[in-house]
C-alpha cells in the first residue's frame, strides 16, 4: 500500500485497502473555520445532535472574514463560538490566538504523523507535509464527523513524484508544485494521492513541504503527502511532545503513474490567468505591470516566508503607486516577524501590515480588486474574480517573486532585484 493507503487501512480497522474501495474510518481531528463551521452547526443540530463525538478532536479557527469584515461575517463567528463554548472545544481559537488554519494548526503540534484528518476546507492537504492524510470535506460530512467521530472515503490511487537534485536560489516550494500543476494539470491527479519522495525532499524545508501539499488540491488530488524523515521530526520536535505512529513507505507500493522532477533544473516560476496550471518561468511571462503584491496566506504565510520576503525588501522601497500587504499567517509568525525586525522592514518598505487572516485570497477583505488590476499574490487560486472583480487578474508567485515584483513594479525575476 502507499502512504496514504496505509493511513486508511488503519483508521478504519483493515488489513489493506486498494483504490477505489469504500470504507469507514475513524477521524483523529475534524477542522472547521468561519465559513464552513457554521453550515456544518446547523446540520449538527437539525439532526439532533447533542454533543460533539470529542471536544479534544475538533479544532474551530475564525479566519477568513475574520477579523470580521461586516454584520454577516460576526454573526458567523459569533455562531461558532456559540458552539465551541457550548461544546467545550479544546481547540477553539479566537482572535488575538486564532490565525490562518492551515499555518497555525500545524504550528501548534496538533497535526501528526500518521493521523487522519478532515476539514472542511480545500485546502486541509496542507498537513500531509507531515506524513498525515489530510483532506478537504463538505460541511455536512463535517457534521456527520462532529456526530460520530468517522467519516466515508473512496480509497484513492496514487501518483509517485521522485523529486531529484537541488533547487537553486530562489526556487522555493511554490515554484516546485506550480511547476507540477503546469505540467500535469488542474486535473491531473484528480482523486489520487500525491505522494512526494526522491533525494530533493531532503533540501526542502518545512516550509517549502507546506506549500506543496497546500496546493495539491489544485491538481485535483484527494491528498498530498511527505514521508517522514529527520527534517519533519526535527520539526515536531519544536511544536510538540506527543507521540505518533508514522507509516513507513512500502516497496511494493503500487502507484499509478511515478513522475520525475529535476529541482535543479527548475527557475522562478508563476501561473498566469487564469488557472493555477497556466504557469511559465517568470522569464517566460514578459513585462506585467502589477497594481498589487499579497505575501502570505495558507500556503505562504509562515515565518521562512516572510524571511524570502524581506531578505529582498530590506533597505528598499515599494514602487510608488503599487499596493504591497504582508499577511502573516499566525500571531506566533507576527511576533517572530517584529522580534527579528522584519516587520520594521516591511512597513520602512511601505509595505501594509495585516493581522492574519484569508481576507484577500477569496476576495473578502483586506486586499479586494477593482476593475482591471493586475495582483502578484502568493496565495493558491487565480480563477476569475477571485480576489475581486471579474475583470481583475491573478498572478500567483513565490514570495521573493512576489517581493521583487513589488520593487519594481511590474513581473520580475527575484535574480535581477
Amino acid at each position: 500500500m502507499t502512504l496514504t493507503q496505509q493511513i486508511l487501512a488503519r483508521a478504519a480497522g483493515l488489513d489493506s485497502v486498494e483504490p477505489g474501495q469504500l470504507i469507514m474510518a475513524d477521524v483523529d481531528l475534524v477542522l472547521g473555520n468561519d465559513i464552513t463551521a457554521p453550515v456544518a452547526i446547523d446540520a449538527f443540530e437539525r439532526v439532533g445532535g447533542t454533543r460533539v463525538f470529542d471536544r479534544d478532536k475538533v479544532a474551530l479557527v475564525p479566519d477568513h472574514f475574520a477579523p470580521n469584515k461586516d454584520i454577516k461575517a460576526a454573526t458567523l463567528c459569533q455562531q461558532m463560538r456559540r458552539f465551541a463554548d457550548e461544546q467545550q472545544i479544546t481547540h477553539y481559537f479566537e482572535q488575538g490566538q486564532a490565525g490562518i488554519e492551515h499555518v497555525l494548526l500545524p504550528e501548534l503540534g496538533l497535526t501528526l504523523p500518521g493521523q487522519l484528518i478532515v476539514g472542511a476546507d480545500s485546502h486541509t492537504c496542507t498537513y500531509g507535509a507531515v506524513g498525515a492524510f489530510a483532506t478537504g470535506i463538505g460541511s455536512t460530512d463535517m457534521a456527520g464527523a462532529l456526530l460520530s467521530g468517522r467519516c466515508w472515503f473512496k480509497v484513492p490511487g496514487a501518483i509517485k513524484f521522485e523529486l531529484t537534485g537541488k533547487p537553486a536560489p530562489f526556487v522555493s516550494g511554490k515554484d516546485i508544485i506550480l511547476h507540477i500543476i503546469g505540467r500535469i494539470g488542474v486535473d491531473g491527479a484528480l482523486y489520487k494521492s500525491m505522494e512526494f519522495f526522491g533525494d530533493g525532499v531532503a533540501h526542502l524545508s518545512m516550509d517549502d513541504r507546506f506549500t506543496i501539499a497546500n496546493m495539491a488540491i489544485e491538481a485535483g488530488a484527494k491528498n498530498g503527502m511527505f514521508a517522514v524523515d529527520d527534517t519533519t521530526r526535527a520539526y515536531l520536535a519544536q511544536v510538540t511532545d506527543a507521540a505518533y505512529a508514522p507509516v513507513e513507505p512500502r516497496d511494493d507500493a503500487v502507484y499509478e503513474q511515478v513522475l520525475v522532477v529535476d529541482l535543479s533544473a527548475l527557475e522562478p516560476t508563476v501561473a498566469l490567468p487564469h488557472l493555477p496550471s497556466n504557469t511559465a518561468t517568470v522569464a517566460q511571462a514578459g513585462h506585467v505591470a502589477v497594481d498589487q503584491v499579497v505575501i502570505g496566506c495558507c500556503t505562504n504565510g509562515r515565518i521562512g516566508d516572510m524571511r524570502a520576503a524581506a531578505a529582498l525588501l530590506k533597505n528598499r522601497q515599494v514602487k510608488r503607486g503599487l499596493r504591497c500587504l504582508i499577511i502573516p499567517g499566525t500571531q506566533q509568525v507576527y511576533l517572530t516577524m517584529v522580534r527579528e525586525g522584519l516587520a520594521e522592514i516591511f512597513v520602512k518598505a511601505g509595505c501594509v501590515l495585516s493581522p492574519p487572516t484569508c481576507g484577500p485570497c477569496l476576495g473578502g477583505h483586506m486586499g479586494v480588486l477593482a476593475q482591471g488590476e493586475v495582483c502578484v499574490s502568493t496565495t493558491n487560486r487565480n480563477f476569475v474574480g477571485r480576489m475581486g472583480h471579474a475583470d481583475s487578474q491573478i498572478i500567483l508567485a513565490s514570495p521573493a517573486v512576489a517581493a521583487a515584483s513589488a520593487l519594481t513594479g511590474r513581473l520580475t525575476d527575484p535574480r535581477e532585484v
